[in-house]
């Protein structure tokens, strides 16, 4: 941390390791995901020591309150260092995890995979189903009636 007054926005983000890179910071902040002092605000907004930042991590919402600046990205520690998290957002990130842990999101448990990409077994199954619907791809009166 150094003797600086003032940041842009995205590249505090990045340093206080928030998002990966500058880019997407300035990505999450050009979708609203990022508020400044409870207002929208831009990539190159200045913030300052004591500045509370409303963000989203992915489906994770957290708020936290500046407590530093720096020039450069550290290690994660460090970086730590630069925000506090508040007590409101600890509590609800705490209720969200337990929420998803006692339901998680259906589409997760499919095949039980979380990407979703098939695997080589899960193509070759698809594959076999396929084949035994020949050349249609719908379901028709006539196959009701059977």
């Amino acid at each position: 941390m150094s003797e600086l007054l003032s940041m842009r926005l995205d590249k505090w983000l990045w340093c206080a390791r928030f998002y990966k890179t500058r880019s997407l910071a300035v990505e999450e902040i050009g979708k609203g995901r990022v508020s400044l002092n409870g207002a929208h605000a831009k990539p190159a907004r200045e913030v300052r020591v004591g500045d509370t930042i409303a963000l989203r991590q992915g489906q994770v919402p957290r708020t936290v309150v500046v407590r530093g600046l720096s020039g450069m990205r550290g290690p994660a520690p460090v970086a730590q260092q630069l925000y506090e998290e508040t007590a409101d957002s600890l509590v609800q990130r705490q209720q969200l995890a337990e929420q998803r842990r006692l339901a998680p999101e259906p589409a997760d448990a499919i095949a039980g995979r979380h990407d979703g990409r098939p695997t080589k077994r899960d193509r070759r199954s698809i594959d076999q189903v396929r084949s035994s619907w020949g050349e249609r791809w719908s379901a028709s009166l006539d196959d009701l009636k059977r």
